[in-house]
């Protein structure tokens, strides 16, 4: 049974638009991100960045480089669209993407890290097999036909994505729409709907309409008498985000996806030449069956254990942050904070106040002061500052941090010498003090 799901023949026009969408999309992604200044604010004008902990020596090319990078990954982007030495530039882009997520956090964004995973997916997956350069000079590699695991991948991730990200917006500021109202506070000069975007009533149609068409949109597209509203809600709720949230390519992207639901040869009919194709019947398997079947179990057990990890640990993810990315937890919470930082001298006694923007963009400063996993980097910045001068300091905070529409609390204990505490990565970091609501227990 299992063999004649994964490994029964379909068309593959699915996964050729795909590709030659997928390639425009993080094409114009990379250089859209040279000419809108990001890279500049986040690699260049820095002078340092926050790395995910653990890949601290993974760093920005110095001086231009990072433009010169960024162009290069568009360069991938043109060369996937036109399927040109496809695996060389499908994984090219996918290791120069990660690396990308991996050496700055400052701009976290969910849909980053999808990319990343979709760019190794769709480097293995064979998207190269036709309406491709590489099949018009390798005609051997030419076929309509893929198996039907391949669709499937990217539709079980894409359950897993949605899925989540509507089960965690199930919690109280969600759902008495407060969290939407702080949202929606910074779009008010929008043209057209900013006054609107500020009205009671919208924010509890986003927030029911957030959560439904999370928990039901996958649904709803693979059943084909739900498949046509679904996708016209998709295009309306993609472009909504996309014109509200500014987020890059991911509503285009998540548009783009739509094509594996429909009938193969609809997508031909609209992309591709009008040609009946033949798929053959039979089952065959593969010689590397098994390693396909263990490498989709393992990836795919990750991927649903991954968002659940914060159950492991102490407190309120909300309030500690442990556990939070990787897992679809998606515009839930509005985090901000003050903090002050001090270096005291272990043997003078000598204490440092740190000018925190002697070191940090604004945007960095707004996440060392409520984000633990930043104030913690920084502290350790601090102290190894301070040693090649010769210092032994402890690095102590005093700060304070609000979630959505809640007071401000003390978030970090201000005994603990930061710079001398390792990062815990699997177990709670106990110098985050205990959440306001944990504490009044």
């Amino acid at each position: 049974m299992l063999n004649k799901f994964l490994f029964k023949k379909i068309d593959n026009a699915q996964l050729i638009v795909f590709r030659v969408l997928y390639g425009l999309l993080v094409c114009a992604e990379s250089f859209g991100a040279i000419g809108t200044g990001w890279v500049r604010r986040t690699f260049i004008e820095p002078k340092f960045t926050f790395s995910f902990i653990g890949f601290e020596w993974l760093q920005p090319l110095p001086g231009n480089g990072m433009y010169f990078y960024f162009a290069l990954m568009g360069v991938m982007g043109i060369l996937i669209t036109v399927g040109y030495r496809y695996r060389f530039a499908a994984f090219t882009f996918a290791v120069m993407w990660s690396g990308v997520y991996l050496m700055q956090k400052t701009s976290y964004n969910n849909h980053y890290y999808l990319l990343m995973l979709l760019a190794f997916i769709m480097a293995l997956l064979p998207a190269h097999r036709n309406f491709s350069l590489d099949a018009k000079l390798n005609p051997s590699i030419r076929t309509d036909a893929m198996y039907n695991y391949v669709r499937w991948t990217i539709i079980v991730q894409l359950f897993i994505v949605y899925t989540y990200a509507s089960v965690a917006k199930l919690y109280g500021d969600w759902l008495d729409f407060s969290i939407i109202e702080i949202l929606m506070r910074s779009k008010k000069d929008y043209p057209l709907i900013g006054e609107l975007l500020q009205e009671k009533w919208v924010h509890k149609i986003i927030a029911v309409f957030g959560i439904l068409f999370d928990l039901l949109v996958i649904p709803a597209l693979l059943w084909k008498p739900t498949r046509k509203i679904a996708f016209v809600l998709s295009i309306f709720f993609h472009l909504f985000n996309s014109y509200v949230f500014r987020i890059g390519i991911f509503p285009y992207l998540s548009l783009a996806f739509c094509v594996f639901f429909f009938e193969p040869q609809t997508i031909r009919n609209l992309f591709l030449p009008k040609k009946k194709v033949q798929v053959p019947t039979a089952i065959t398997i593969p010689k590397n069956r098994n390693q396909i079947v263990a490498f989709m179990s393992v990836y795919f057990i990750v991927q649903l254990l991954l968002p659940l990890r914060h159950h492991t640990f102490e407190d309120d993810v909300l309030w500690t942050e442990e556990g939070h990315r990787l897992s679809w937890r998606m515009m839930l919470r509005s985090r901000s904070g003050s903090l002050s930082m001090r270096a005291v001298n272990k043997e003078t006694g000598k204490i440092t106040r740190i000018e925190l923007d002697d070191y940090l963009t604004k945007k960095q400063r707004r996440k060392v002061a409520c984000y633990p996993d930043f104030t913690w980097q920084f502290a350790q910045r601090i102290k190894k500052e301070f040693a090649e001068k010769g210092e032994d300091v402890a690095v102590y905070v005093t700060n304070r941090v609000k979630i959505n529409q809640s007071k401000y609390h003390q978030f970090i204990d201000p005994k603990v010498d930061l710079g001398s505490v390792p990062w815990k990565h699997f177990s709670h970091n106990k110098w985050i003090l205990p959440s306001p609501s944990r504490g009044e227990d």
